[in-house]
């Protein structure tokens, strides 16, 4: 097999979180691109089908799922009728998360630290439960890319919230410990940890926080966001055979950011 081939994913079955939109999307299509069908679960309906159609466009199967996989009891019944109507996936991306709310850890309400977590956190554990699980119980090995960040490791500047960072290094310790729990098994388990991109949402922070953004960049020693785009070619390596003896690593994108 020569070395592109390895990246191929030909075959291969994609579940993803919050695949419609920023991040997801690019991964989607990246994964896409490389071969895969792709299960997508989002929270509306119009960003899945934009999302889809471009999937469909480089002759790969898209499945949509509307749903908030942040509410837990969502999260798992989703999980386990995607399970059901399609049976093991050979990849689990766990994508969403977000920050969300810039309130002071002593102002912030314990339901609504409480959603937050679930958002970055227990998602992941529930789809990991459901979608790994059956990664195990069908005894051909997979993949599992979490998305984590930056804010695992290093507090976000000039701004609250530290659910964020609580939730996200936990993913952290959470990727590392189903690495070893699952190697057995022929699954891999590996964390993304980006820094900022130009999403549309930090595209929108940016114009509401010019200030904040600006001083960001200029402690990115690239001097500028990150573009999307790279972040799908990392899931396509991390999902691919390429990274076949990779497990358990937390691998940052940041254009230099935590290097400081």
């Amino acid at each position: 097999m020569g070395v592109f081939d390895r990246f191929r994913l030909n075959g291969k079955s994609v579940f993803i979180t919050g695949g419609s939109r920023g991040l997801g999307r690019e991964m989607v299509l990246a994964l896409a691109e490389a071969g895969a069908d792709i299960t997508m679960v989002g929270r509306t309906a119009e960003s899945l089908e934009d999302t889809a159609a471009d999937v469909r466009a480089v002759g790969r199967r898209a499945t949509m799922i509307v749903a908030d996989m942040a509410d837990p009891t969502t999260c798992e019944t989703v999980c386990q009728q995607a399970l059901a109507d399609h049976g093991a996936f050979d990849i689990l991306v766990n994508n969403i998360g977000g920050r969300r709310a810039n309130v002071a850890l002593q102002d912030m309400p314990l339901d609504q630290w409480q959603s937050l977590i679930d958002l970055n956190l227990t998602s992941t554990f529930l789809c990991s439960k459901q979608i790994g699980g059956a990664m195990i119980a069908r005894g051909t090995g997979g993949r599992v890319i979490n998305l984590a960040s930056i804010n695992a490791m290093v507090a976000g500047r000039n701004i609250q919230g530290r659910h964020y960072e609580a939730a996200k290094a936990a993913v952290l310790m959470l990727t590392r410990s189903l690495a070893v729990d699952w190697a057995q098994y022929g699954i891999t388990v590996n964390a993304i940890c980006p820094g900022i991109f130009a999403t549309a949402p930090n595209k929108l922070w940016a114009q509401k926080n010019p200030e904040i953004i600006d001083a960001y960049v200029q402690t990115i020693p690239m001097g500028k966001l990150g573009d999307p785009e790279d972040l799908g070619a990392l899931a396509v390596y991390l999902a691919s055979d390429a990274a076949r003896y990779m497990t358990g690593a937390s691998l940052v994108i940041d254009g230099g950011y935590t290097c400081l």
